[in-house]
């Protein structure tokens, strides 16, 4: 049992929580066996969101202030994160859009059934750009972090960094080594938590199976394939052209990406994977300065799979509704959901906050989202390991682009002896 891997495990995990969902919703009627293991899965979602402010913190100051005076290389890599944020982003949003209208899955969903209540919840929460960017600045360090704010927390450490590299002499060498040293402490600490994982994963797919049962899925089956098709689609013409054209190792990429993807998707928590994808990027050879600022900022400004999500989810609720929307409309929506979704990670279950706002912006009905809550757990999953995937690409093509990424910098014994293009660079 000691030969099976992390993701070995983690697979076992998944198909066994599938199976005690299903029996606890189809066969075991009278036990609430998803209350009995939600603490499971709750206590290492609790473990994860532990590591991510100091990592994140400690690996942004090294990063910025490790390089001395050439605070020029943080800008610059700033600038090309952002513009290739935004010309995948808005990638994504017309790959759902033209899936949703190929498949047309809201036509014969009747919403006269759903009640308006859930989606006048999520209405509530009104996402401005005013909004996002106050909300970008914590009021305290601290307060970000016990909330696990990722964008509060990159910015703080951002000026907090910078402030260390214009320091000169014993504090600016303090400060650094502390840092490092709490960077190499907190991958351990991940090392340590992801022996808990499986467990953990098992207990999350357990439980959103139990609770909404395999068989939510007929009901709007149409609409998670569409949406899962798309996304299949994306990756393959968006993210692989991408990865081919910036010369990605792509067995080696997948060796250290398949772990935290997994994570991502089975427990629909992007905050679950980073810890270990930061982790592994290092290990892939990209600088840690770099997956320091690209991973955690494009958790806000690159969430592709969220991104594609609303397309489709915007316009299946048109078509459920039976409201047709002219070429222009929807082109405007799009626009709207471009420039909304940059603030996605700021509020809990974002996605359905913005798709809340768009539909009330554009006159379409709030029922909508109560059809959708029905699968959204099954959806969430998959939105959330392309925002996984597509990020740590990101992290690999910016290293790549900075001429900083090199497979070969590591030593032969962490690499993957059977990847052929960790033996050639060895």
């Amino acid at each position: 049992m000691r030969r099976i891997s992390l993701t070995g495990w983690i697979i076992i995990a998944t198909l066994t929580g599938l199976a005690v969902g299903w029996l606890d919703h189809a066969v075991w009627t009278g036990t609430d066996v998803a209350s009995l293991v939600n603490p499971l899965s709750a206590i290492f979602l609790r473990m994860i969101k532990s590591i991510i402010a100091p990592l994140l913190f400690a690996s942004l100051v090294v990063g910025i202030a490790g390089h001395g005076d050439d605070l020029a290389r943080v800008g610059r890599l700033a600038l090309k994160s952002i513009i290739y944020f935004e010309v995948v982003t808005t990638v994504a949003l017309f790959v759902g859009l033209g899936a949703v209208h190929l498949t047309r899955p809201g036509v014969g969903v009747s919403l006269q059934a759903a009640t308006d209540e859930a989606g006048k919840q999520f209405a509530t929460t009104h996402v401005t750009l005013a909004g996002v960017l106050e909300h970008t600045v914590p009021s305290s360090f601290f307060e970000a972090a016990a909330r696990n704010e990722v964008l509060q927390i990159v910015f703080f450490s951002l000026l907090f960094g910078i402030g260390v590299a214009q320091v000169r002499g014993r504090p600016r060498e303090t400060m650094l080594a502390f840092c490092e040293s709490l960077t190499e402490v907190m991958f351990k600490f991940t090392g340590l938590v992801m022996k808990y994982a499986p467990v953990g994963i098992g207990a999350a797919v357990a439980v959103t199976v139990g609770r909404n049962g395999i068989g939510v899925l007929k009901n709007l089956l149409l609409l998670v394939g569409t949406l899962y098709g798309a996304l299949v689609v994306f990756v393959l013409f968006v993210l692989l052209p991408v990865a081919l054209l910036a010369r990605v190792p792509l067995r080696r990429f997948w060796h250290w990406v398949k772990e935290p993807w997994l994570i991502a998707f089975s427990t629909a928590s992007s905050e679950a994977a980073l810890p270990l994808a930061m982790q592994n990027l290092d290990k892939l050879g990209v600088p840690k300065r770099i997956v320091a600022f690209v991973l955690p900022t494009g958790y806000s400004f690159n969430l592709d799979g969220s991104t594609l999500y609303l397309a489709v989810a915007s316009i299946f609720v048109a078509q459920a509704a039976g409201v047709d929307l002219s070429f222009g409309t929807q082109l405007l929506m799009m626009l709207t959901l471009m420039l909304t979704s940059k603030g996605v990670a700021a509020v809990p279950r974002a996605s359905l906050v913005i798709l809340a706002g768009t539909l009330t912006q554009f006159g379409l009905p709030l029922e909508g989202i109560a059809v959708i809550l029905g699968v959204d757990a099954f959806m969430d999953m998959a939105r959330t390991s392309v925002n996984l995937l597509g990020n740590c690409l990101a992290s690999v093509v910016m290293a790549r682009w900075e001429g900083e990424f090199d497979p070969a910098r590591l030593p032969a014994d962490i690499r993957t002896p059977a990847d052929p293009d960790a033996l050639a660079a060895a």
